[in-house]
């Protein structure tokens, strides 16, 4: 039950907005293997002048942070697997490979308060985190 937030710096017609949401999650989901009905995906759209990035990014209006919070486990394979797919995904969004940061906050099961208020670790998944 992965929390994704994706911070940019410009502002994307709503058909766009949702467009891009829908691929950071399609791509957590092969990564990954988790369920496609797992979904917790925020976009956040900063003022350019609040949102300073990468001096090398050569595109500074495509500047793109994705924050991943979820349980521990995965592979350096999957974590690689996603980081690539997410840096092909967006480059149709017009997103250069050199603007995108990407990070990952695993928290433990505990942490996650789910479903009208259970632990996660209470939860039954429905999937594997050891991928």
């Amino acid at each position: 039950m992965p929390s994704i937030t994706i911070e940019v710096r410009r502002r994307y017609d709503h058909a766009t907005e949702v467009a891009l949401m829908e691929a950071v999650q399609a791509v957590l989901v092969e990564a990954f293997r988790i369920s496609p009905v797992h979904r917790n995906v925020a976009l956040v759209v900063h003022e350019p002048h609040r949102f300073i990035g990468r001096t090398d990014c050569p595109a500074p209006e495509y500047l793109t942070n994705i924050s991943i919070f979820l349980l521990p486990g995965r592979s350096t394979a999957a974590k690689r697997r996603l980081y690539d797919g997410l840096a092909e995904r967006l480059e149709a969004f017009g997103i250069p490979r050199q603007c995108l940061l990407v990070k990952i906050h695993e928290l433990p099961a505990e942490n996650f308060g789910v479903r009208g208020g259970q632990a996660l670790c209470d939860v039954e998944l429905g999937y594997p985190v050891d991928v």
